[in-house]
């Protein structure tokens, strides 16, 4: 592996602020501090723990007891272990843990540096939490995004807020910063606003500084995680966590610490870029409207890439802010089924003991279920239409109910083991036991005004107002509108008696997708200008409708990114419900690009012949 910025590109970090990215999500790798602690020069250490998922998680502990709510991993994993070496060092510490409970996470950090004998000074930001706003909210007709009534018991009810509160506590000496629910780059944002002194109106530069803040959001997906060309990627045992040099201009130099696996490639960071962004045009944040239409990523040695261009919008004038509630309860089953048309056998199986479960919950005084998810893991039954695994000898059957009342799954909780026996041959009945039957959490947005979130700032003794009250209505941006569908047309330099050839989609582009609620969101990246020209004409919103016609309800909006040289896909009601209340095995739609890359293409020859693995080397470890 060459040299990283540190001995290199970066130089002396005199005028930078360097920031290592140290967790994507509650349950990201416990070796990311140690590592990223050997890098020279580091100030800040940022964590994101929290997802929509994650919130519902978090609501159920709180449920269950009030002294928690918060990411306990932060607190026990982390900074228990390290805290000793990253107070020495000077190191601050920026972390949205706190969840539900940031003053529950605050006092646990501050007991740890008690028994280690160190003076921590812990500064938490609090007023996102809109429960005790609620009941007024829902008496005031406040609808949801998707036009229906706020829950009448919600679990949780969080606003998404942004960075200022955190300049203020660095402002004020905090060493280390416990939000709750800020948005996942208000971490990065609010380091650089104290660190530069940008100015709350400097568009440019807060859309530079949430594009450092989401690049690094997601922790090793930006050093070679989840990369389409994953072959190329060493070390996954040893993958290296990013790290960012910032200038005070916003651009950056992403790296990573020296002697660790991992790729830093200008194609995973557009993946990045653009994972779940929705409009690049105008994704909007609480600090700024972002327009990253023409962000740069360029290459500047073997393990850096310098990203620069990112555009401002005003700001909005409210808050997106989300509740969950719950909503009945679910059960998920999986099954072994093993031998000649094992697809076949399954497909019988989930039949058989959906139809045998519904009489007898009926008998019992139960209505039907509500919902019901089988798929065949294995047999490709996500793929629908373009499976290709028809006759596998070997799959894992799933079957996922919902009901109104937990006693009726009960039902299927127990006669599930009967198949083992009763039905087709090959048929492993249980993996670890009966299923736990499990409450459906849900999650609904709203939009609130800034002016009705009173957030606060407490460091110590110190109460400070940490309200956003800046925006007017006369700055409220509003959502540019997707390129519309148009019939595909090719290239201008394309030679008629040029033949075409079969390929897919893989083979002209990288790929990535994720989640926002029930929306999927895929963004494609084109290899090289040639295949860009052709992404551009041939792969329109309405084959990407087609394509995934058996999984997507709503429309799909076609986005175009030209610094990237990529489009960006929104396909709307995607996901089954998203999140936890989905009943798919990919309520997240983590596998919705991977499919997207098999969708068959017909380009000239001259355009497969551009296509090169522009990789430093090939994974041969981990």
């Amino acid at each position: 592996m060459g040299e990283t910025p540190t001995n290199r590109e970066a130089g002396s970090t005199e005028g930078r602020v360097r920031i290592g990215g140290a967790c994507g999500f509650w349950g990201d790798s416990a070796m990311a501090t140690p590592q990223l602690l050997q890098v020279p020069d580091l100030q800040y250490l940022v964590y994101d723990y929290l997802a929509e998922t994650t919130m519902a998680i978090l609501a159920k502990a709180r449920a269950k007891d009030p002294a928690l709510g918060y990411a306990t991993d932060f607190v026990q994993a982390v900074m228990t272990p390290h805290l000793l070496a990253i107070h020495e060092r000077g190191i601050k510490v920026i972390a949205n843990a706190g969840g539900l409970n940031p003053e529950g996470c605050r006092d646990a950090l501050l007991q740890v540096a008690e028994k280690q004998g160190i003076a921590l000074r812990v500064a938490v930001l609090t007023g996102d939490d809109l429960m005790p706003q609620m009941p007024a909210l829902h008496a005031q007709g406040v609808r949801t995004t998707a036009d229906a009534t706020l829950p009448e018991r919600p679990l949780s009810a969080n606003a998404y807020v942004g960075a200022r509160g955190i300049a203020q506590a660095l402002a004020a000496g905090a060493d280390v910063v416990i939000t709750g629910r800020c948005v996942d780059s208000a971490v990065v944002l609010g380091a650089l606003v104290h660190e530069f002194g940008w100015s709350w109106q400097d568009w440019d530069r807060l859309s530079a500084g949430t594009l450092a803040g989401h690049l690094i959001e997601c922790g090793a997906q930006a050093t070679g995680g989840l990369f389409t060309d994953w072959q190329d990627v060493p070390n996954w045992a040893n993958i290296g966590y990013p790290v960012i040099d910032v200038a005070p201009d916003g651009s950056l130099v992403l790296s990573k610490p020296e002697s660790t696996g991992g790729l830093i490639h200008p194609g995973a960071v557009a993946e990045q870029i653009l994972y779940e962004v929705g409009d690049p045009a105008n994704y909007l944040m609480p600090d700024v409207g972002c327009d990253w239409r023409h962000v740069l990523v360029e290459r500047t040695g073997q393990d850096t890439v310098k990203v620069s261009g990112a555009r401002g919008l005003p700001a909005p004038t409210h808050y997106k802010a989300n509740a969950t509630w719950q909503d009945g309860y679910q059960l998920q089953l999986m099954l072994a089924i093993r031998g000649i048309d094992a697809p076949l056998k399954a497909e019988r199986t989930a039949q058989a003991l959906l139809t045998r479960s519904s009489a007898m919950m009926a008998a019992q005084g139960f209505g039907d279920y509500s919902e019901t998810c089988v798929e065949l893991l294995g047999g490709e039954s996500h793929y629908g239409p373009h499976a290709q695994a028809h006759t596998a000898r070997e799959v894992v059957l799933r079957i996922a109910v919902r009901h109104a009342q937990a006693k009726a799954l009960a039902v299927l909780q127990r006669e599930c083991a009967s198949s083992g026996t009763s039905m087709g041959p090959g048929t492993r009945s249980s993996f670890s036991g009966r299923a736990d039957i499990q409450p459906v959490i849900k999650l609904c947005s709203f939009m609130l005004p800034k002016t009705q979130v009173r957030l606060q700032m407490r460091l110590d003794d110190q109460l400070v107002d940490a309200s956003d009250h800046a925006a007017s209505a006369a700055t409220q941006t509003t959502r540019t509108e997707a390129t519309p569908p148009a019939n595909p047309t090719l290239p201008e330099n394309a030679h008629d008696n040029e033949p075409l050839h079969d390929c897919r989609l893989i083979d002209l582009a990288w790929a990535r997708s994720g989640d926002k609620g029930d929306d999927e969101n895929i963004g494609v990246i084109a290899r090289h200008p040639k295949a860009w020209a052709w992404l551009r004409a041939q792969l329109q919103a309405a084959q990407v409708q087609a394509y995934f016609s058996h999984l997507v309800q709503g429309p799909v909006l076609r986005y175009e990114v030209p610094g990237l040289q990529a489009l960006n896909f929104v396909l709307h009601q995607a996901l089954g419900g998203g999140g936890v209340c989905s009943l798919r095995s990919d309520p997240l739609g983590k596998s919705f690009a991977q499919m997207l890359l098999d969708m068959p293409l017909r380009v000239p020859a001259s355009v497969l012949a551009n296509f090169q693995h522009d990789t430093p080397q090939k994974a041969n470890t981990p």
